[in-house]
């Protein structure tokens, strides 16, 4: 049986003429982080002051010594970041130059100090471009020329942290006679039965060559033994010896319990054991994954509309509520299994489904996927291209078809992936980004997105869709970002418009948007130590990294509400409450417009360091206001009241699959809470559909600066005012505030109580400690109603606190 040892310990990181202590799995930054030989690069201005780092070359050594009676031990490397060369006992095993693959080498009875030698990323990128010459990118830094994280050269969100090191697990692997090499699951559904095709394929070693070999799998408690001969198929009930490296051995399991979404049923995931033995029975090599048994296709049928571009998973049509992710840490070898269970259960909890890895991140550990295939978080992967034109030549075409087979073959086994991606944003950016001159016909992606990646996808796991990029309309014949056809992004609102534009198109699919704003108090607090905030303050600037972005969240600000003078915390708050306004306006519009709509996919949900951005999760991991909000809108039941040209429009959006039968109560309001005409509509929704109306004409407010529209049903409300804020005569917003502790639990009620109109009523917990957090966000009051905020984290309440920590709209 193949033996494993992990290589975690007694590493050191040369640091001029001194040996620092190394973690492995780890990176360059985080080594010198705990030997406090550079500062954090999260805080104030010391990204600047490490830059250097990224910039050196580095070695990272240990002694290795090993023994054992197997014929053949590899040293395998999961991830080196990034053109490394691997040498033991002054021996070169060889040279490497992709973060995202997997790097294996022989080193059957060799001994002696191991070290791997990292050259500067930037030096690496200049050599691959001095032999393919200049592509254009979105960024001036040169990460299309290297198999690397892209990011970590900075982004409209992100510092400059170009890392090195190995980033994920080392391990030597001793086995005899044969290894499994690729193990390619390929789940399926017919009728009652699934399948598993299972193709294999193994390594021998000398001795192994012409040696039986049988594949033995099980999957369900139905169990299979069977070899194959190379190229021959493989019933159940047979067994066949290896007569190559090859087989395929299928199973098929009666009546399996389907895997869903979150939202449309459960998440059954059944072991699949698949074993090597040799002629005597003996197991000589394992491998086990967990994998659910679902259908998933897109529906990209022409209509009358354009292309449609809808998620089809067990026959059923989908409105995928998203959330993009970006790497949660810019140094992602800290991001733990733990760490990844907490943000997806947070995206779970605000009732997302969909997640998008983003191509200018990584191919995520299996922890990541493992979490999404329990909590039915479909998961759409990108290959790993962004915003660049990329060169399609030597060194970098092998490297990309070596990661991408690598990739398809790791992540295909879990249920949650339902799409590849073969970029963000490059045929987008060829059309309309001036590349094509510059590029003066040089390759730059076009044959990797329409040739390889959908070739390898075909060949590798056909049971998968793919798609050639996001944003991409399908072919040329049509714009790559027309929102008529295909997915879609939308960024001309965010960079020079007001949110309501997001009402002007029906996109097919929403697979970017949205809107800025800075992360929590507690969050700059921590970033920023001694600064005086202000939105144009230096430490804030520089942990503003979207060109012109506080330019465009004053733009939102003032265009509903004036800037607010001389007023950070004012503008704090107004800022977070621009950016929930700004995303609910383009989901409660695309979510109406379903079935023409099928998804959106909010930019983004979580950050990788502290910063102001897209983000509804902050880079401490806090919640903006924007995160409450995308529970609200990602809710199955929405009701909404969604301005058109024709006057407001309610919305009864039911994803669930039961009929909403609800008793809507509309009512005209005066900022006093009169109520001047009021009426009872009974409504119905059917399953996985929308029911729109358009309010009755005494509804409507006969004074728009005084009046405004409420719509109330099963707990649900939504509010419609027909001027911006800063037009309406918002009485000055009064209400008491009152604490009642929850015994036994490390909870206290906030409860307020409105005494006028309270508009967007947010309480900001890390106000009260920095570890607080509330459950609920913007909360609109009438006069006389109560909300109740649940805080957790807070071990000294006080009412006079909370009440600080309280802001509305309307009030100083």
């Amino acid at each position: 049986m193949k033996d494993v040892t992990q290589l975690s310990e007694g590493w050191s990181l040369r640091h001029e003429d001194a040996l620092l202590p190394a973690r492995v799995p780890g990176c360059v930054h985080a080594d010198l982080l705990a030997a406090q030989v550079i500062p954090d690069p999260f805080i104030g201005h010391n990204e600047t002051e490490i830059a250097w780092v990224g910039r050196r070359a580095w070695s990272y050594v240990t002694e290795l010594h090993h023994s054992s009676e197997h014929e053949r031990t590899d040293l395998v490397f999961d991830g080196l970041d990034t053109a490394a060369e691997v040498v033991l006992a002054d021996g070169s095993l060889g040279i490497t130059r992709n973060m995202h693959r997997v790097h294996r080498f022989d080193v059957t009875g060799r001994t002696g100090q191991l070290e791997v030698r990292f050259a500067s990323a930037y030096d690496e990128a200049d050599r691959v471009r001095a032999l393919t010459a200049e592509r254009p990118n979105a960024y001036p830094e040169p990460f299309q020329y290297i198999r690397k994280m892209a990011c970590s050269f900075g982004w409209d969100w992100g510092p400059t942290v170009v890392t090195a090191g190995m980033w994920r697990p080392v391990r030597l692997e001793h086995w005899s006679t044969a290894r499994l090499a690729d193990v390619r699951p390929l789940v399926s559904v017919d009728g009652s039965t699934g399948r598993v095709e299972l193709r294999v394929r193994t390594e021998r070693t000398a001795n192994g060559a012409g040696r039986r070999l049988t594949l033995r799998a099980s999957v369900a408690g139905a169990g299979a033994s069977a070899g194959a001969a190379a190229g021959a198929g493989a019933s159940i009930e047979a067994e066949i010896a290896f007569e190559g490296d090859e087989a395929v051995l299928s199973l098929d399991v009666a009546e399996p319990a389907l895997w869903w979404p979150r939202g449309y049923g459960e998440q059954p995931l059944y072991d699949l054991d698949v074993t090597l033995l040799d002629e005597q029975g003996n197991r000589l090599d394992v491998w086990t994954r967990r994998i659910g048994f679902r259908t998933v296709e897109i529906d990209r049928s022409p209509d009358a509309q354009g292309t449609g571009f809808t998620f089809v998973v067990n026959g059923v049509r989908i409105f995928a509520r998203g959330v993009n992710w970006i790497p949660d840490d810019v140094l992602p070898s800290r991001v733990t299994p733990e760490r990844y269970r907490e943000r997806l259960t947070q995206a779970a909890e605000a009732n997302v489904d969909l997640v998008r890895v983003w191509g200018g991140g990584i191919y995520e550990d299996h922890a990541f996927y493992d979490v999404c295939d329990e909590l039915g978080l479909m998961v759409w992967q990108d290959f790993l291209f962004a915003c660049a034109a990329y060169p399609e030549e030597q060194p970098l075409r092998g490297e990309v078809e070596a990661e991408a087979r690598d990739n398809v073959i790791r992540l295909m086994p879990h249920a949650s992936l339902v799409l590849w991606n073969g970029n963000n944003e490059n045929l987008w950016g060829f059309r309309d980004w001036d590349w094509e001159q510059p590029l003066a016909g040089n390759s730059w992606g076009e044959g990797y997105y329409l040739g390889m990646l959908p070739r390898i996808v075909a060949e590798l796991d056909p049971t998968r869709p793919y798609t050639a990029g996001s944003p991409w309309s399908g072919s040329w014949e049509h714009h790559p970002n027309d929102p008529r056809h295909g997915t879609h992004h939308s960024w001309e609102v965010w960079n020079r418009q007001d949110y309501a534009e997001y009402r002007a198109d029906v996109p097919r699919f929403c697979a970017e948007f949205g809107w800025q704003a800075p992360p929590a108090l507690a969050t700059l607090q921590r970033a920023l130590p001694g600064e005086r905030l202000a939105p144009d303050s230096p430490g804030m600037m520089h942990h503003q990294k979207a060109e012109g972005g506080n330019g465009k969240l004053d733009r939102g600000i003032e265009h509903h509400f004036g800037l607010p003078e001389g007023d950070f915390d004012r503008w704090h708050y107004l800022a977070q409450v621009v950016q929930a306004r700004a995303v609910a306006a383009g989901i409660e519009h695309w979510r109406a417009s379903w079935p023409v709509c099928a998804g959106t996919v909010v930019w983004q949900l979580n950050d990788c360091w502290p910063v102001s951005s897209w983000a509804a999760i902050d880079g401490d991991g806090r919640f903006k206001p924007l995160y409450h909000e995308l529970r609200r809108l990602y809710a199955d039941r929405l009701l909404s009241l969604v301005p058109t040209d024709d006057g407001p429009v309610l919305a009864l959006d039911n994803q669930s699959g039961s009929a909403w039968r609800a008793t809507v109560l509309l009512r005209r309001l005066d900022t006093a809470g009169s109520v001047l005409h009021e009426v009872s509509l009974d409504l119905e929704a059917g399953p996985r559909s929308v029911t729109r109306l358009t309010v009755p004409s005494p509804l409507l407010p006969e004074d728009s600066t005084g009046q405004f529209l409420v719509a109330d049903a099963d707990g649900l409300r939504a509010v419609h005012f027909s001027v911006l804020d800063k037009e309406f005569a918002y009485p000055a917003p009064q209400y008491d505030v009152r604490l009642d502790a929850r015994p036994g639990a490390d909870a206290v009620d906030v409860v307020v109580t409105a005494r006028t109109l309270v508009r967007d009523l947010l309480l900001q917990p890390d106000r009260l400690a920095p570890e607080a957090v509330a459950d609920r966000g913007l909360i609109t009051l009438l006069p006389g109603e109560e909300a109740r905020i649940t805080v957790r984290g807070w071990t000294d309440p006080e009412a006079a606190a909370a009440r600080d920590a309280l802001f509305s709209v309307g009030s100083s």
